[in-house]
């Protein structure tokens, strides 16, 4: 088995050397450097995690709690953050709540046992005892997609999104939108996407009716009953578009008013928010948003090695978006 005094000699430096090249500490020259990265990569050395561990105080373990494993959202920030921490020597350890919010408190609590040395949270329905537990923790801590009091939060900006894509459709010609969200539990996705469709739709004199209104769980399937269930309530009133606030809800939809007989766009424009890889590839392809997920994962990657390197980081980060403008409109 190689060890760390195997790869000084084969590199004709000194442990020392070594061990700063492996840990990105102190000063290697970029040639020694390489040269000792090729010997690493050659030999297969890895080095020992629990000797890490106790030279450094630190596990070298990052938790990451999440609202639900299954969601492309979750999975491709998720791909951005481990990208991120394993070249910088760091594991993750995933947790998945089921968007169950006393879940997020245990999970707090069991990674904190598990001695992991920071925390990414992708944030849905945060309360008092949340934060608390978050608090109390002493943990280096982010938030992902919502802001969270006095910790570093990496917020999506649903309100000019949401605006955004009711504005375009209103630019198209459509005055009479139906609206599929999520419940108000959910602050970014449930409050902020709803009141900015609210607010665009009143500030551009267009009506908002109840009947024109679903409430889904994120999923394909409630997006296909909430859609039956505005057209059932919308009869002789009927929307010429939906704004689903997520890309899987806009799917059910679409596949619902398939069934029923309707051409999309021609007889009923539809939109989500999410860039889902779906989304190009349904017929037809859906108008979304897209939040760049991956390039957020990074971002929250890169922020908590700070905060966990004790370097001063903003508490606030407003994240990027782009409307894609496809076929379902």
């Amino acid at each position: 088995m190689t060890t760390i005094n195997d790869i000084a000699k084969m590199a004709e430096v000194s442990r020392t050397t070594v061990s700063r090249a492996l840990n990105n500490s102190g000063y290697v020259s970029e040639d020694v450097r390489k040269r000792i990265m090729k010997i690493v990569e050659e030999t297969g050395y890895m080095p020992s995690q629990s000797a890490k561990s106790l030279r450094t105080k630190r596990s070298g373990v990052v938790g990451v709690i999440l609202p639900r494993l299954s969601t492309e959202t979750s999975s491709r920030v998720v791909s951005g953050i481990n990208d991120f921490l394993a070249k910088n020597g760091y594991q993750i350890l995933l947790t998945d709540t089921e968007l169950d919010s006393d879940k997020e408190i245990d999970y707090i609590r069991l990674l904190k046992s598990r001695h992991v040395d920071g925390i990414i949270l992708l944030a849905t329905n945060v309360n008092d005892r949340l934060l608390k537990a978050i608090h109390d923790s002493g943990i280096p801590f982010l938030s992902i997609g919502q802001e969270l009091p006095g910790i570093t939060s990496l917020v999506y900006d649903d309100y000019h999104a949401a605006s955004d894509l009711t504005n375009m459709l209103i630019h198209k010609g459509h005055e009479k939108i139906g609206f599929i969200g999520v419940t108000k539990e959910d602050p970014a996705v449930g409050q902020l996407r709803s009141k900015a469709y609210k607010d665009t739709m009143e500030k551009r004199g267009l009506p908002v009716k109840d009947h024109w209104i679903g409430e889904g769980d994120f999923s394909i399937e409630s997006g296909y009953e909430q859609m039956k269930r505005i057209l059932k309530n919308s009869q002789g009133d009927v929307p010429t578009a939906v704004f689903a606030v997520t890309d899987r809800m806009a799917i059910g939809a679409i596949e619902y008013l398939k069934e029923q007989g309707y051409r999309i766009p021609e007889d009923m424009a539809v939109v989500g928010i999410g860039a889902s890889a779906m989304s190009k590839y349904l017929t037809p392809s859906l108008t979304t948003v897209d939040y760049f997920n991956e390039d957020v994962g990074q971002k929250a990657g890169s922020l908590l090695l700070d905060k966990i390197n004790n370097k001063k980081v903003e508490k606030k980060f407003e994240l990027t978006y782009r409307l894609i403008l496809r076929d379902s409109v």
